[in-house]
């Protein structure tokens, strides 16, 4: 089956943030619900036809602001020849992994690899002795860590992508609205649209013996707070057992 459509039907659910009264959690139970599962090394196709072994890794990440980098720039500094294959050989230095994009954004530095194919200077390949993937990935399980606390901020909240936006109500008073749901291609911008292969909506991909709030459920902590995950978790139950009744995602081959 292809990619299905980006919209379809969605069931959402919003409600308070347990921790703070002026958030509205809004959350889509259809994806955080469904399959999803990353099949990078096992499925992916890539984002680009001409990089198909990276994964969605060809353009590098973007830094959220300048304390991701900063934090990120600390687990560099721990990386070894065994763990990355790109790695300088000496004391790594801020023009080793950081580029600038056409806009002056900070990000991490893309190399061409002899295969020809382009990637995140992170991105190792299936010939380098720690396996192919993701450096700090890789310095994430050796230290026994998650990989959020190791990856740009971007990488890590794949495919999740979260929202802010400031809503008004009719009498007077605000609230900012936090949405949960799926990084589909729109999320990268008008050039998502380009991508050869994506994978939040790919039949492919949706694969897990668990829902992505399950599987994911350390990144989501970290993008809610535990509170507000904890009362996610409520709703995406009781949207499972009415699953007739309420949406799933096209791509899931429960649907």
């Amino acid at each position: 089956m292809p990619e299905v459509s980006l919209d379809f039907p969605r069931a959402w659910v919003e409600f308070v943030n347990p921790d703070d009264e002026s958030e509205v959690l809004r959350c889509d139970l259809t994806w955080l619900t469904s399959s999803y599962a990353c099949v990078f090394g096992s499925g992916c196709a890539g984002i680009y036809a001409d990089s198909p072994d990276v994964g969605c890794c060809t353009l590098g990440a973007h830094f959220a602001d300048r304390d991701d980098e900063t934090r990120v720039a600390g687990f560099v500094a721990r990386l070894t020849l065994e763990l990355w294959q790109r790695h300088p050989g000496r004391a790594v230095r801020t023009r080793d992994w950081v580029e600038m994009d056409d806009d002056g954004e900070r990000k991490t530095r893309v190399a061409r690899h002899d295969d020809g194919q382009q990637a995140c200077v992170f991105a190792n390949r299936a010939d380098h002795p720690a396996g192919e993937g993701c450096a700090l990935h890789a310095l994430a399980l050796r230290e026994g860590r998650h990989p959020l606390e190791t990856k740009p901020d971007v990488c890590w909240q794949l495919p999740i992508r979260r929202t802010f936006r400031e809503v008004e109500r009719m009498d007077g008073t605000s609230y900012t609205e936090v949405g949960i749901g799926e990084y589909d291609r729109r999320g990268w911008g008008p050039g998502g649209h380009d991508l050869d292969w994506y994978c939040s909506g790919n039949t492919e991909a949706h694969v897990a013996p668990e829902p992505v709030y399950l599987t994911h459920a350390a990144e989501l902590v970290a993008l809610m707070g535990r509170a507000a995950y904890d009362e996610l978790v409520v709703h995406c139950d009781r949207h499972l057992r009415s699953r007739s009744l309420l949406a799933l995602h096209p791509a899931d081959p429960r649907a």
